[in-house]
Parts: C-alpha cells; structure tokens; sequence
C-alpha cells in the first residue's frame, strides 16, 4: 500500500453538490455510529497493537483513538458558535502536538471511548435541532484564511469518524 492510500484509505473528503436533508441525516446518523464502531474495532486490541503506527511516521492507534474526541470537541465548539455567533473565528489547535501528549501517547483508551460516547451523544442531539438553513452559516478559519459552512464541517466530521476507523481496521488486519 502505498503512502497516499495508507493516509487517506477512504480517500480525501470532498463536499457534495447536493446539501439537503437527506445528507444531513446521514452525516448524522454516522457521527451518531462512530463512538460505538470504534469501541468494537478496539475492544480486544493488544498494548502491542495499540502502540502500532498506522503509517511509517504516523500516529500509533491509541493516539488514533485519544485524537478523535480531541478533535470532536474542537468541532462541537465550533458547530455552537457558529450557531450562536455571527460569522466567528474560529480557534485552531495543534492536533499533532495534542497527540504527543504523554496521554495521549500511553493513556487508557477507554477514557476516550467514553468521552467520545458522551461527547457524540450531547452532539448530535444539538445537531439533530438545527435546520436545514442553519447549516449554511459560516465561520471563519484564520489557517486556511477562508469562510466554511456547517454543512462543510458537518460532512466532513462525518469523513474524519471513518477515516480514522479506517486507520484502526486496516492497520488491525495487518496484523
């Protein structure tokens, strides 16, 4: 496998032409999925395969799983203000150097399962009262210096659950 695929195994997220309910109740359902898909992708992992990268220089799965709700909380925040917010800035973090936290690097991974549980659930009952409008606010990115629309990051979280799922199973049936 080749560096690209073993990067992006589903591909790169790329926004659909058509935005309409029918899409947001997928998104949804499939942020709803991934607290207990990843749960089952890990439940019998060994320390070994845990601390296994899932590319040459990559994240090892367990750092994998801590990023998720590390990144998924910086998303409901974002969702909130720009619901809340005209137009906000949104802040930017350093998911790399979150990952190399000593945590994140060697920590329990049922902590983050857990808050991944809870943080999805209070989630997507927030995301399940918005309205179809409601996804085209916007907010601003200063790293990518342009605007983005909630229906953007809704789609696109929804491709991060899987594209990290992707990193655990295939890196699993590797082995």
């Amino acid at each position: 496998m080749d560096l690209e695929q073993l990067k992006y195994p589903i591909g790169q997220f790329n926004m659909p032409e058509v935005f309409d309910d029918r899409q947001t109740k997928i998104w949804i359902a499939e942020i709803e999925a991934l607290p207990e898909k990843i749960k089952n992708a890990t439940e019998n992992l060994s320390k070994k395969q845990l601390n296994q990268a899932y590319r040459p220089e990559g994240w090892t799965l367990r750092q994998v799983v801590h990023h998720l709700p590390d990144s998924h909380m910086n998303a409901y925040i974002r969702f909130k203000q720009t619901i809340t917010e005209d137009m906000p800035i949104i802040r930017p973090y350093y998911e790399e150097r979150w990952a190399e936290c000593e945590e994140a690097k060697n920590g329990d991974i049922e902590m983050s399962i857990i808050l991944l549980e809870g943080l999805h659930q209070r989630w997507v009952a927030f995301l399940k009262t918005l309205k179809l409008e409601d996804y085209q606010r916007k907010y601003i990115h200063p790293e990518h210096g342009k605007e983005f629309t909630l229906a953007n990051m809704l789609g696109n979280y929804a491709w991060h659950g899987k594209h990290h799922l992707a990193h655990i199973t295939n890196t699993i049936s590797q082995t």
